[in-house]
């Protein structure tokens, strides 16, 4: 196993600003580390039912106009019937790949590729053009960049299956660029259970590897802090007082003195990082009450997961890549920690359901980062960097949806929910100290902080508080006036309100402060002794756009024909009109207002047209073509003028105010062959045209890169799917017990999709506070569009027994290179890429009985051969690495038993 900190002199050169033992305890371990996650635990089985009990059982999906979501020969293959493009993940899928959460679940589906924390990718498409529903009603995300929910958010236990529709049908809402990912909840359990499982799991490159992290509270454990990251006094009195720091009439130092602490300022090395583990406890029953049926789930679900990345991460500034204007070697500790619990109450009568749940997820993350490097304009300097910040972001949500058969030829769905989310970061501190190697320096061979501003001597702290508000409403009515035909009329209503505040600080010491002060570490370079001593001040660098407000209103209306034509041939088309606002305006957060005019006003409606043609030229075999017209808007963030640093791509982000909506023409041609139960065969051709599509661009802030959005002119994307699903009898091969009851598991699937930019001389794009206007400065005609790789492959090969649980599954993925960002604006640059490559798992899955009680055990190893993240850019001479670690092997072991 390698060290995270394979750069030995970050080991040696970092003691100046980590905390020795002598000084203060070690950072607590968690209590109590004896469990691998568990979250991948098999839904079925957690409601009561194992998947080899009931094969044939129709996956629960709650979608808007759900009673038309299978048509012509009802059975329980929803992937057939569904009169659409669709790929459908039963609870017996998700288990059998053992992913914890939805996103990793979901990465297995043709077509679809997991990017960053969480975000799904459809066909080569951004998360933008990704919309994500629970039970059919939208989620808030909890993200500052993003609208759209990061499904890494969503363990695996609390979704009953995952519905991703590839082709657009009016009945969903017309953001509907890849596709839509509906999430479905478990209602009604099939009878009373209890289920509770623990798991624990390691990494090579950071399970009892040396790492690091800072004190914070005793309750970091829990993920929720104690208070002790809770406003200082005179900050908030600052904060409610609507003054200006740079009107001098505000006592900074008594905010600086009241600013760092020990507990939050001081990085300690562990020695040994602690395994992950996690548990989850989940039960539910069922009430006869004479005619219906009453259902209650609960699940609640903790897990503590550590990760340790040894990073390198360069830039460039020169066309040709041959000057690096910064090299550093950072590690990055992350500890994060998952509380999740559901609440769910289902009725059911007759036809009917009604459907409670109540969702609660907070994710958090202890995050801790050291970094040794230099940059162009200290080349003979070293700078050492020290960053500590503790993430919360937190989703409740509560919803009702009702599905009723009024009678034989018409039924109702509807449906309500309110959903908030929140991200708070407060106390983001980050530090640098310089080494000037120089001679005639008396503390050149000392790293020194002089707090003055410069390269190497900042100290900054940033206070960031986001807060989404998301009502929705919909009714969907359903008419069959035969037994060939339903029309569907449906009304959706969504309004979201997001506030999103950052308020950056630096810390700033006037020239007589000596020399040798600038050596201690952060924590005592910023004791309230030497701040009120020197009278270190306080500057706010972000004082022009600190807060704004982003909403959206959206109505939408449409009508919607299934129509039975002949015995072989269906159509189902419709139209959907939909009418938004979008504005995105600055807070008055100071008494006297500022002059900005970075506001957003979008007030757009649009038609939307869809059509599916389906020939079931034999039972088992069909033909599908589909149109449509959809839209893509801006994401808030993407629209906020205002700077974002994330840390897990080391980037910082700005929004643009004059973004406007992308429109989409979609196309697709699919054969379908269903030649046996849970057994196909599909092949398809998509095409995508895009007007005004969103593409990330990077410009110069000063030393700083700045990733930003614009439109781009045009773009096309198109490609083709084949996906198999086979399963091979083994009990022939051998008169053997071990093969009367299994059979052989096969399931593959690839995509190749291919997109280009189209910009040619002439076309314009609108950057606010650019002096350019000129899409070729910031677009490359021919490019292919963010985050999308020409080819993904998955395939999965394993024995499954039938009679029993016995699962034994090797996973291989792999994804072709992708853009991550552009180019330096104006200089020529070649794109940066993403190069995933090939990633192997195995997954096994055992019942076994101890004392008489059965038990499901799971074993997992991610990652079998090794492979690594590497983000970089080259022009076939010179090669820039933008970001590159090892994700290391990790290994999971699981238990769970259901009572």
């Amino acid at each position: 196993m390698a060290t995270p900190l394979k750069f030995a002199g970050l080991l040696l050169l970092s003691t100046a600003l980590v905390a020795p033992a002598a000084l203060a305890q070690e950072v607590p371990a968690p209590a109590d580390a004896t469990t691998s996650d568990p979250q991948a635990a098999d839904p079925a089985a957690a409601a009561g039912r194992s998947t080899a009990e009931d094969p044939e059982a129709a996956p629960d999906i709650s979608v808007p106009g759900s009673d038309i979501i299978v048509t012509g020969r009802r059975s329980a293959n929803v992937q057939k019937n569904i009169p659409a493009v669709v790929s459908v993940l039963s609870s017996a899928d998700i288990a059998r790949t053992g992913d914890g959460n939805i996103a990793g679940a979901l990465g297995r589906v043709t077509g679809l590729s997991v990017v960053g924390n969480g975000y799904v990718y459809v066909r080569g498409l951004g998360d933008r053009y990704s919309l994500a529903l629970l039970n059919g009603s939208p989620l808030p995300s909890p993200e500052p960049l993003k609208r759209v929910v990061p499904l890494d958010l969503f363990p695996t236990n609390i979704v009953s299956s995952s519905m991703v529709q590839k082709s657009y049908s009016a009945n969903y809402p017309g953001e509907f660029g890849g596709g839509v990912i509906n999430l479905t909840t478990n209602a009604v359990p099939a009878e009373s259970f209890l289920t509770i499982s623990g798991g624990i799991g390691a990494n090579t490159e950071t399970t009892y590897q040396m790492g690091y992290s800072y004190y914070g509270s005793k309750s970091d454990w829990t993920g929720f802090d104690n208070g002790s990251r809770d406003i200082p006094p005179a900050l908030a009195a600052f904060f409610a007082s609507g003054e200006r720091i740079s009107s001098g009439n505000v006592d900074t130092t008594a905010i600086a003195a009241e600013m760092v602490r020990f507990s939050k300022g001081t990085v300690q090395r562990i020695k040994d990082i602690d395994p992950n583990y996690s548990a989850t406890i989940s039960g539910g029953t069922s009430f006869d009450l004479g005619g219906s049926t009453l259902g209650l789930i609960a699940t609640a679900g903790y897990s503590n997961k550590w990760t340790t990345r040894d990073q390198r991460q360069q830039n460039s500034i020169t066309p040709d890549l041959s000057a690096l204007n910064s090299d550093f070697q950072r590690v990055t500790t992350d500890n994060r920690i998952v509380v999740n619990g559901l609440l769910g109450l289902g009725l059911e009568f007759g036809e009917n359901k009604i459907r409670w749940t109540n969702l609660y997820i907070r994710d958090t993350l202890k995050h801790t980062r050291m970094g040794l490097g230099n940059t162009q304009t200290q080349p003979t300097s070293d700078i050492m960097e020290q960053d500590t910040a503790w993430y919360e972001r937190q989703l409740i949500d509560t919803q009702v949806v009702g599905e009723f058969k009024l009678s034989p030829a018409f039924s109702l769905d509807v449906r309500g929910g309110f959903a908030n989310s929140q991200r708070e970061a407060p106390y983001e501190l980050s530090f640098e100290y310089i080494r000037t190697n120089a001679a005639a320096d008396p503390y050149g061979n000392l790293f020194v902080n002089r707090l003055n501003g410069n390269t190497g001597q900042t100290a900054t702290v940033s206070f960031s508080d986001l807060n989404e508000d998301l009502w929705s409403g919909g009714a969907d009515l359903t008419w069959k006036p035969s037994a060939d035909m339903a029309l569907t009329a449906g009304y959706a209503y969504v309004d979201t309100n997001r506030t999103s505040s950052r308020r950056d600080f630096q810390f700033r010491a006037s020239s007589d402060m000596p020399e040798g002060v600038g050596v201690l570490r952060p924590d005592l370079l910023l004791a309230p002794g030497i701040v009120n001593y020197y009278d270190i001040s306080l500057i706010e660098t972000n004082e022009g756009n600190p807060a704004f407000r982003a909403t959206l209103k959206n109505h939408a209306g449409y009508g919607k024909l299934n129509w039975q034509i002949l015995d072989d041939l269906s159509l189902d088309a419709g139209v959907r009109y939909e009418t938004a606002k979008l504005t995105v305006s600055p807070l008055q957060v100071f008494s006297t207002p500022g002059a900005s005019t970075a506001s957003t006003q979008l007030d757009n409606d649009y038609w939307l047209p869809s059509g599916t043609l389906t020939w079931q030229m034999r039972d088992d075999m069909q033909v599908r073509l589909n149109a449509s017209k959809t839209i893509a808007r801006p994401q808030f963030r993407e629209l906020i003028y205002q700077f974002y640093f994330d840390p897990d791509t080391n980037r910082r982000y700005q929004g643009n105010p004059y973004l406007q909506d992308s429109k989409l023409f979609n196309a697709e041609a699919r054969y379908e062959w269903y030649f046996a139960r849970d057994q196909r065969f599909s092949l398809s051709g998509f095409f995508k045209k895009i007007d005004n599509p969103i593409e990330t661009f990077i410009t110069l802030n000063g030393d700083n890169f700045v990733t930003s959005f614009a439109n781009a002119p045009k773009a096309d994307l198109y490609g083709g799917e084949v996906e198999l699903q086979k399963y091979f009898d083994l009990s022939s091969m051998s008169d053997s017990a071990f093969f009367s009851t299994r059979r052989l598991v096969t399931i593959a699937n690839y995509t190749y999709t291919k997109s280009k930019l189209k910009v040619k001389e002439g076309d314009t794009t609108a950057v606010f506070g650019a002096s350019s206007t000129l899409a070729t400065d910031y677009f490359r005609n021919g490019s292919p569009l963010t985050g999308q790789s020409d080819h993904l492959v998955n395939f999965q090969f394993g024995l499954e027994d039938q009679d029993k649980l016995s699962q034994q599954t090797l996973i291989l993925s792999y994804a072709s290179k992708r853009v991550t960002s552009r180019g330096l604006a104006n200089q020529d640059q070649p794109d940066v890429y993403e190069h995933p490559g090939i990633n192997l798992d195995f997954v096994a899955r055992q019942g076994v009985y101890v004392a008489g009680r059965q038990f499901d055990a799971k074993f997992e190893v991610r990652n079998i051969l090794g492979n690594d993240y590497e983000e970089s850019q080259s022009n076939g001479t010179n090669k820039v690495i933008y970001n590159a670690y090892n994700y290391g092997t990790t290994f999971n072991f699981s238990l769970s038993t259901t009572f």
